[in-house]
């Protein structure tokens, strides 16, 4: 449903890695949200290490899912911030959507500059405004600048900064389930018992709209609230594990409706279809393998050729009867620059990442 609302806009807090190829549910909100077939988006790319490729694919989505103009906007340091020329765009702006990448970076830049503050204008006349990953972060008052992952909460597990404060009395974090940061968020909540712990999963949004939360996409939403929380962070002392003893946990998966101030479920509905659901794995399968690919790039044909031929012959060997008294050690081959990459499996690389 395209909204243009007289109060505040949508916010967006998408936890990263965003379908961009089948469904693209969240960004499809986001657009719908923004004004629809008349929206007007700036993308803001400043905590991305990637050149004007990264404004270049948000403008292909956002135009594709309907918008009717996206221009990207980059400052890069607090005299840009503060420049008229970077901050025009943002006043005729329906939507901002912030990219992923360094989040300290993205505060260092953005909070207490105009650009900041143009950004809240926005929000405040009716734009929607998100980001994801580390676009996500900063939407909250106090915003995680690093952290390490891992599910026990300790002490210094993570550091804050000052985020836009667009979502009052919480902290997002996002990648959350594919990365295990619960003991980051929940160390958080421990030494700060008055906020939220709000942990978004990839491809998934918390959306904002006034008190009211809900769920968009194929992940889960996880709210720690800690006002009952009893622990010892106040004298945990270097890396210990932080007790974290009464706090509420809230899974929320898509459609599900939370109320922020009551800080209670409202609703849920019916979850996607099984076929939606494979359709994702299945763009995300492609997605996977076209990394695979680009990373193969230059690898000679004759090296796949012989691969194949060994391949071969360690299968035939592996199907022969064993004669008496023979070992069958594994046949193993150490794998070099250059190997197949579907035999290997190697980390992906994605748009923005703390």
């Amino acid at each position: 449903m395209s909204e243009l609302p007289g109060g505040p806009g949508a916010l967006f807090a998408i936890g990263g890695a965003e379908d961009k190829l089948k469904k693209r549910m969240v960004l499809q909100e986001f657009v719908e949200a923004a004004g629809g077939p008349k929206a007007r988006i700036v993308v803001v790319p400043t905590a991305s290490a990637l050149g004007p490729d990264v404004v270049d694919v948000y403008h292909a989505l956002f135009a594709a899912l309907g918008a009717a103009s996206v221009v990207g906007v980059r400052p890069e340091n607090r005299e840009d911030a503060d420049d008229p020329a970077f901050i025009a765009p943002l006043h005729d702006a329906t939507g901002i959507f912030m990219t992923g990448g360094n989040q300290l970076k993205l505060a260092g830049v953005v909070t207490g500059t105009a650009f900041g503050r143009a950004v809240t204008a926005a929000h405040a006349r009716g734009a929607a405004v998100g980001g994801t990953s580390a676009g996500a972060s900063i939407l909250a008052e106090h915003m995680i600048a690093f952290g390490r992952s891992g599910a026990t909460p300790r002490q210094r597990m993570s550091q804050l900064s000052n985020g836009l404060g667009l979502v009052q009395g919480a902290i997002v974090d996002q990648h959350f389930a594919q990365r295990n940061r619960y003991g980051r968020l929940l160390s958080l909540v421990a030494q700060s018992p008055g906020l939220l712990g709000i942990g978004v999963d990839e491809d998934t949004a918390a959306v904002i709209r006034g008190s009211h939360l809900e769920v968009v996409g194929r992940g889960a939403v996880t709210i720690f609230d800690g006002r009952r929380i009893t622990s010892n962070a106040h004298y945990a002392k270097r890396s210990e594990p932080i007790l974290a003893s009464g706090v509420e946990l809230h899974v929320l998966p898509a459609t599900s409706m939370f109320d922020l101030e009551a800080r209670v479920l409202l609703s849920y509905g019916p979850q996607p279809q099984a076929t939606e659901i494979a359709e994702l794995a299945a763009a995300e399968a492609d997605l996977r393998k076209l990394a695979k690919e680009i990373a193969a790039e230059g690898v000679s044909p004759a090296y796949y050729a012989e691969r194949k031929r060994r391949a071969g012959r360690r299968t035939a060997k592996s199907t022969r009867p064993a004669a008496a008294g023979e070992s069958r050690p594994e046949a193993t081959e150490p794998i070099t620059a250059g190997a197949d990459p579907d035999s290997i499996d190697a980390p992906q690389p994605e748009l923005g990442h703390p």
